[in-house]
């Protein structure tokens, strides 16, 4: 499990920052993920434990994304949230644009497009992660590419 853990977390810890824009929520998720693993019987082909947790990394964004859009309708008094202090420090100029760009994506496009050009996976691989059909996974890059054309002209 260790061996696991340290071969697969920076990416996962990746995957989840660019999902959900917050570090350390994106690490929660991530651990989140291993212990789903240790609790859960063990698989049949354990070659298909880095398949499982990026499963359990999407779903986990996805629900974290559900719980924010939750109290955000919830909040009685009106704050500014803005981007953690040191996010300009971490990218450049041109990165913040873009990654502003992908986070206003809806949120299949902006699924797609982390696990192809960040995490690097086939669009067999996305299909399976998000459980869609391979002709979504390319749809979605195709509107989610042609969208970012657009806003970053």
């Amino acid at each position: 499990m260790a061996e696991l853990f340290r071969a697969h977390r920076p990416g996962l810890v990746r995957l989840a920052v660019l999902l959900l824009g917050d570090r350390a929520l994106a690490e929660d998720v991530v651990q989140d993920a291993f212990v789903a693993l240790v609790r859960r019987p063990p698989l049949a082909d354990p070659a298909a434990a880095g398949g499982y947790l990026r499963v359990s990394v999407v779903n986990g964004a996805r629900s974290a994304q559900r719980r924010a859009a939750v109290r955000l309708r919830h909040r009685r008094a009106e704050r500014d949230d803005g981007p953690p202090a040191d996010a300009g420090a971490l990218l450049g100029e041109e990165h913040r644009e873009v990654l502003a760009a992908v986070r206003r994506l809806p949120r299949r496009q902006r699924e797609v497009l982390v696990l192809r050009y960040w995490s690097g996976l086939s669009e067999a691989e996305i299909a399976h992660t998000l459980g869609v059909s391979r002709g979504t996974v390319k749809t979605c890059a195709s509107r989610a590419l042609a969208k970012l054309e657009g806003q970053l002209r």
